[in-house]
């Protein structure tokens, strides 16, 4: 994972050396802007928080976005584990910078050239608090039943990771200031930091170990393939330069 962040980023920030140093000014949609300053602004939320970022436009095929992305977003089942379902809290601190590569940029089709390819890397410190009450007064953990009069509670974390990121989004302008923009992709994080406790009493007939099964459950969220990558879905608002 190393190494894909690390090329991740060294790519980004070449397109971004690039935009900042040329020499010669941009014109976007026939305005002359200087280089060292952002073409435009947004304002975004979705699954990594809210926030906002700015865009730099070197070209218009190729532009660099550097953004961040932060807040507290609660979801209700987000993670299954065996049958065991998770409320999730997340504390998200997230900053990114992407490349964005436009196919269809000189296009005359106001939505053709709206299309782009982001690609780059963040650096994410993300923290997510698990919770789980029954509502029958049983609970599975590690594929066993147990009674219970409690909640199993923990935390996942994703701590001072670089991850690169590929996605694709769609940024038509409303008129010729405000456009809006909706974004889809995923970060490569590498299995999380999982750490799972459990609050009250906790009875099975059979004899199972609570204990246990917590550790075993907890083993099964860090190493499962699809927490390794973090998805990211978006909407926002933009102002045009």
């Amino acid at each position: 994972m190393k190494k894909l962040s690390l090329i991740a980023i060294a790519t980004t920030m070449t397109v971004f050396a690039g935009t900042a140093m040329a020499e010669e000014p941009v014109i976007n949609d026939g305005r002359v802007s200087n280089q060292l300053m952002p073409t435009s602004v947004r304002a975004e939320a979705g699954t990594t928080g809210y926030g906002g970022a700015v865009t730099w436009t070197a070209n218009p095929y190729v532009g660099v976005t550097l953004g961040y992305n932060g807040g507290d977003v609660s979801t209700t089942d987000d993670i299954s584990v065996d049958g065991t379902k998770y409320d999730l809290d997340m504390k998200n601190n997230t900053t990114y910078l992407n490349a964005e590569i436009r196919p269809w940029g000189t296009s005359e089709g106001k939505f053709a050239k709206a299309v782009y390819v982001a690609a780059g890397a963040a650096y994410i410190d993300n923290d997510y608090d698990l919770t789980k009450r029954s509502q029958d007064g049983t609970i599975k953990i590690n594929g066993t039943n147990y009674s219970y009069n409690g909640s199993v509670n923990g935390q996942m974390s994703y701590k001072n990771t670089i991850a690169p990121y590929v996605g694709v989004g769609f940024s038509p302008k409303v008129t010729d200031r405000v456009g809006v923009f909706g974004e889809v992709g995923a970060y490569y994080t590498g299995n999380p930091t999982v750490e799972l406790d459990k609050q009250g009493t906790f009875v099975n007939a059979a004899g199972g170990n609570a204990e246990q099964d917590l550790r075993a459950e907890e083993n099964k969220i860090r190493n499962d393939d699809k927490y390794a990558w973090m998805p990211v879905a978006k909407l926002g608002v933009s102002y045009h330069f």
